[in-house]
């Protein structure tokens, strides 16, 4: 199974695949979509749906996980970000993509084991856990991956707990 994880921004939108490998999740491939900064957002927005909607019939996920908007000091940055994820959860909605949504705090407490993880932990964490030599780059690419390992684990969980 493929799970889809989404770091949502209007400049840069980490995208990250992993695939539930027995013990421990592994990379099916990482980077992000990147939008020219002068571009009017209705543009970029194309290019962020468009460029998702083709990584998704790549690579077929099972299920995805797109951050929660974490809204920050600055309100313009948080409605441009909103823009981003609505058009990631479109994207994923369109091609029947079943979505979770995960705030920051819990992909940290899935992913490190301490929802106040700074961004060198997360990264050395998903480096470990995909069993990677090299932390993934991006930034953004990294946090995507994390978001991936957050939703897989979650679903793990969710299934062993399900009563029927």
């Amino acid at each position: 199974m493929i799970v889809l994880g989404i770091d949502p921004g209007t400049a840069i939108t980490g995208y990250g695949f992993v695939k539930d490998a027995g013990a421990a999740p592994a990379l099916v491939a990482c980077g992000v979509v990147t939008t020219p900064k002068g571009l009017a957002m209705p543009e970029r927005l194309k290019i962020i749906y468009r460029e998702l909607t083709d990584l998704i019939l790549l690579h077929r996920p099972a299920s995805a996980a797109v951050e929660k908007l974490f809204f920050a000091r600055n309100v313009t940055t948080a409605m441009a970000v909103g823009q981003a994820r609505g058009v990631a959860v479109l994207a994923l909605a369109q091609a029947n993509v079943p979505i979770g949504e995960y705030t920051p705090k819990e992909v940290k407490q899935a992913v490190a084991g301490y929802g106040g993880a700074d961004k060198a932990q997360m990264q050395q964490m998903v480096r470990a856990i995909l069993n990677l030599t090299a932390v993934p780059k991006p930034d953004d690419a990294a946090d995507a991956l994390a978001v991936a390992i957050c939703h897989l684990h979650s679903m793990k969980l969710n299934a062993l707990l399900k009563t029927d």
